[in-house]
């Protein structure tokens, strides 16, 4: 009997696992460790200004037991419950706001060393040997910084903020208040959390440019990438304003550090996409201006992250100018790993 052998393809979808997986392993340190590390630091901190304020209070004989807060939250209006609601939710915002800066940081010098690495240290001789195309490569590295990174995040993010709740429970359960009615209300934490991980999309598409621009340092240069991505628009954007060239053709100094260098080296900021479009909240309390914070006129949360805003940041044309810019940004990308496998010292 004659037997004729057949070779299987690669199954393109868990040859791409694959490739999150590698890079998920190769990075856990900053994707998963460096924002559980943040969110544990932060948990530290605030467990040390709990003894000292419990401290505090015993040696000048302030009482929390004596302050009857579940008579409190029985007497308060649905308005008043809404609006310490709001307010618990964007001071839990406001704890996450490390992590959300690590991720940035993480995400940024990622991509900066994604395909810069590998030929440093010629390991990626062994990469092409394998059957996996530079497109698998280059987009396993995009979805790691702007989907898998962000999750993690967030996932730490959720964690912190259900410490910090416990531990302030803990606190005050120590003290005889019951923190169930006011501090354990689902509602605007799962509502929070659920908008957490819908805006990821939202800011992957802002960040196309930067992801673009640094991926393409990363597989163009052939030492020092990070001079590359900042050195060169930074010193562009000094030659125009030495040479006055944009006021010649009517257009304001500002417009190439906000539209190009913002957008090419700030992108991975989450929420860097929060003044496009809407009604102006955010520019209006950046600049100091007057703004009624009562509920439903300004809550920073629910302000920030309502569905009406999101729809304004995708209908903008800055955001898929943007997108189609970075898009082109990681297509040279891919030609550069293609082509390039040198380094120099």
């Amino acid at each position: 009997m004659n037997t004729q052998a057949t070779t299987t393809k690669p199954n393109p979808v868990r040859t791409f696992l694959w490739l999150l997986r590698r890079e998920y392993w190769e990075h856990r340190g900053g994707f998963f460790w460096a924002p559980l590390i943040a969110g544990g630091v932060i948990v530290g901190i605030t467990l040390l200004s709990l003894i000292v304020a419990e401290t505090t209070a015993a040696r000048n004989g302030v009482k929390l037991s004596n302050m009857n807060l579940d008579m409190i939250s029985r007497n308060m209006t649905p308005e008043q419950i809404a609006h310490f609601n709001a307010g618990l939710t964007t001071g839990l915002m406001g704890l996450s706001i490390p992590i959300m800066a690590i991720l940035s940081f993480v995400v940024f010098f990622y991509l900066l060393g994604a395909l810069y690495d590998d030929r440093r240290d010629r390991s990626v001789l062994f990469w092409k040997s394998l059957p996996i195309s530079d497109l698998d490569t280059v987009l396993s590295k995009i979805v790691a910084a702007v989907l898998v990174a962000p999750l993690l995040a967030i996932a730490a993010t959720i964690a912190l903020h259900l410490a910090f709740l416990v531990l302030i429970s803990a606190y005050a359960g120590l003290h005889g208040v019951n923190p169930l009615p006011l501090l354990w209300n689902p509602a605007p934490l799962v509502s929070m959390w659920i908008k957490l991980v819908l805006l990821i999309p939202v800011n992957a598409l802002w960040a196309l440019p930067t992801v673009g621009w640094l991926l393409l340092c990363s597989a163009f240069a052939r030492s020092k990438p990070f001079l590359w991505a900042v050195a060169l628009p930074v010193a562009f954007g000094a030659i125009l304003g030495f040479t006055q060239l944009l006021q010649r053709l009517s257009i304001p100094s500002s417009w190439y550090w906000r539209n190009i260098v913002a957008r090419i080296l700030f992108g991975v900021v989450p929420g860097g996409w929060f003044g496009t479009g809407g009604d102006g909240t955010l520019r209006s309390l950046a600049s100091g201006g007057d703004i009624d914070i009562s509920l439903g006129k300004f809550d920073l949360v629910n302000a920030v992250l309502t569905w009406d805003r999101i729809l304004d940041a995708l209908a903008s044309p800055d955001l898929w100018i943007g997108a189609a810019a970075g898009a082109g940004l990681i297509a040279a990308a891919i030609h550069f790993r293609r082509r390039r496998i040198e380094t120099s010292v």
